[in-house]
């Protein structure tokens, strides 16, 4: 398909979708009847060109769509409890699609897909569907899963809705914090799944990486005044800034501190950097702004040995607290070893295994071994960190990191 033309589709689809479920009420059915309308168009305008109202046009198809849709629905299960608004909309004799709605339909929608009904790989599932505009094919891809399973954990997603009666309107108080909350965790793991893919032969998955943002900058546009997600967004750029150096001429990983500095996107830093600056002193500090500052201690360091390591050990403290994960604590191990050397960082990864078991956790099992690699190599003791480095390569899936540990394991044999 025509990269613009792909851009514009996946552009319009939340508000498609969202002009068809607040007509109908019916988000199932309405998710289908826009994939529909999606396909109809990639196929439409390549042949004859963009109309001059994209939206128009794929609000009038998917509504058609939607009809068809509902009265076949509405025949087989013979449900007259359900007609409802949709069948008042059906009988409209002229069945046309009211203009477009001027509001930005984008937020609800992303609210709806991280209704606490569903389980967070059902969310992210979802989000990228519904608001993403990704096919199911392309989400399938993006988690090594069979496109048939995708669209089993979609459709059984809107199903689950539909029992749970989520609605498209916005929630309210307690509910809508918490639904903002899963909104924001959602984005972050699709940017983290595609700044290093957990398995495959590259790196990262650029096209996830760069929907993530997307999308988070669509939920900063809907919520400035959100000290989180303006964190989380500030977060994504800082550390997408980097992805160009993350790689060599032969696709190998260059770890941060080997990295050619003049290829970080300059760009991204100075918009991230002042995201983060515009909300710091408000004292409402989360785990992404804290995260996101700690990414701007880097970008500000000129060169590996100007990175103040103690200030980002200070900041993983502070990260801890509010976010006890494993992630975090194996991340402080990294900075206080950087600050401090590495056999307080070794002191520190016993203890945090003794209390925590990062060496268990899924989470951190196969990136704690490469950690204490490091630092055992660091301290001299390079027979162990062989050994480490190929445990730690047996791990993970993404082949460019099995290399790289591979190759440092062959290094210091």
């Amino acid at each position: 398909m025509n990269a613009d033309i792909e851009r514009l589709l996946r552009t319009e689809t939340p508000h498609v979708l969202g002009a068809l479920v607040r007509r109908f009420g019916r988000f199932d059915i309405a998710e289908d009847a826009v994939q529909e309308a999606l396909l109809a168009a990639s196929r439409a305008w390549r042949a004859d060109g963009v109309p001059d109202d994209p939206r128009s046009w794929l609000i009038r198809v998917g509504y058609r769509r939607m009809v068809d849709l509902l009265r076949a629905d509405q025949a087989r299960r013979r449900r007259e409890r359900e007609a409802g608004l949709a069948e008042l909309a059906m009988h409209e004799p002229a069945r046309q699609a009211g203009p477009p709605r001027e509001s930005d339909d984008s937020l609800a929608l992303l609210l709806l897909c991280c209704h606490p009904a569903l389980s967070p790989t059902s969310q992210v599932a979802l989000t990228l569907r519904a608001v993403g505009g990704l096919t199911t094919a392309e989400i399938a891809h993006a988690y090594g899963a069979p496109e048939s399973t995708m669209g089993t954990r979609i459709s059984r997603a809107k199903q689950r809705l539909a029992r749970a009666g989520a609605r498209f309107t916005p929630p309210v108080g307690a509910d809508r914090d918490s639904r903002v909350a899963a909104v924001t965790q959602v984005l972050y793991l699709i940017f983290n799944e595609g700044y290093t893919a957990s398995a495959g032969a590259r790196l990262a998955r650029v096209d996830l990486t760069g929907e993530a943002i997307r999308l988070t900058r669509m939920l900063h546009a809907s919520l400035p005044a959100d000290a989180e997600v303006t964190g989380l967004l500030a977060l994504m750029l800082l550390t997408e800034a980097r992805r160009p150096a993350r790689t060599g001429g032969h696709d190998e990983l260059v770890p941060l501190d080997e990295q050619d500095r003049s290829r970080w996107d300059s760009d991204l830093i100075r918009e991230g950097t002042a995201l983060i600056d515009g909300v710091w002193n408000r004292r409402e500090v989360g785990p992404y702004q804290l995260q996101a500052a700690i990414a701007a201690v880097h970008a500000a360091a000129a060169s590996p040995e100007h990175t103040d390591w103690p200030q980002i050990a200070a900041l993983y403290v502070w990260l801890e607290r509010l976010h006890p994960t494993a992630p975090v604590r194996l991340s402080r191990v990294v900075a206080v070893a950087k600050a401090y050397g590495p056999a307080r960082g070794l002191a520190l990864l016993d203890d945090l295994n003794h209390r925590f078991h990062l060496d268990h956790d899924p989470l951190t099992r196969q990136r704690e071994r490469a950690v204490r690699a490091h630092l055992l190599r660091m301290t001299g003791n390079t027979a162990e960190a062989a050994r480490l480095y190929r445990e730690a390569a047996t791990l993970t899936g993404n082949q460019i990191e099995q290399r790289y540990l591979l190759d440092q394991a062959d290094r210091h044999a």
